[in-house]
């Protein structure tokens, strides 16, 4: 049987539930929406990092390359010791290597990177596999390397006449989208002995 005492504590019990507010609401929202434009922003972030993560790659390959070129010409006696030098060392003879930045070309008959014959041959290409990921087949892609510049910096230790040291800086737009460069920088020393 229902008495009044139970109403009373039904009717209680009903007005100690409540539901959530319309301020309540809207701070919720609020919160939520700034976490997950925080969120679409660290995937932003990712995507460009991961998309110029192919180009810093390349800048790296590109001061490798030219590194190697120039142990190479020691090593091969392509190059005699003073020419192993930017243009305009004061040395006989001369140095061989362009100052200031430079185009990616591929290397001139000489077989060295950075030197003036550079410039008479015709950019460098990079040839990567296309989806098969066989290289040498008809879906091969090719990127240019247009938007990178090369420097190579020879510059004598000093109290030795037989130790230089070797810079080499890519400079490189990393998207078209973008008006900075990036650059990516290799030190190391060549001794005048093998």
């Amino acid at each position: 049987m229902i008495t009044l005492s139970k109403i009373r504590r039904f009717r209680r019990g009903q007005s100690q539930q409540r539901g959530f507010t319309l301020i309540e609401v809207l701070i919720a929202t609020v919160v939520l929406t700034v976490g997950l434009v925080g969120v679409l922003s660290v995937f932003s972030v990712a995507i460009a990092t991961t998309q110029t993560s192919q180009q810093n790659l390349i800048a790296k390959q590109l001061a490798n390359d030219a590194m190697e070129s120039i142990f190479t010409a020691r090593n091969s006696n392509q190059a005699q010791w003073d020419q192993l030098q930017n243009v305009g060392a004061a040395t006989t003879p001369d140095g061989i290597f362009v100052k200031g930045f430079q185009p990616i070309n591929n290397p001139g008959p000489d077989g060295i990177y950075g030197t003036a014959d550079d410039a008479t041959d015709t950019p460098e290409v990079l040839t990567l596999p296309g989806p098969d990921g066989i290289m040498n087949t008809p879906d091969d892609q090719t990127i240019s390397l247009a938007g990178y510049q090369r420097q190579i910096e020879i510059d004598p230790v000093a109290g030795t006449d037989t130790l230089r040291t070797i810079t080499i800086t890519i400079q490189y737009t990393p998207q078209p989208q973008f008006s900075f460069k990036k650059s990516y920088v290799l030190q190391g020393y060549i001794s005048q002995y093998r």
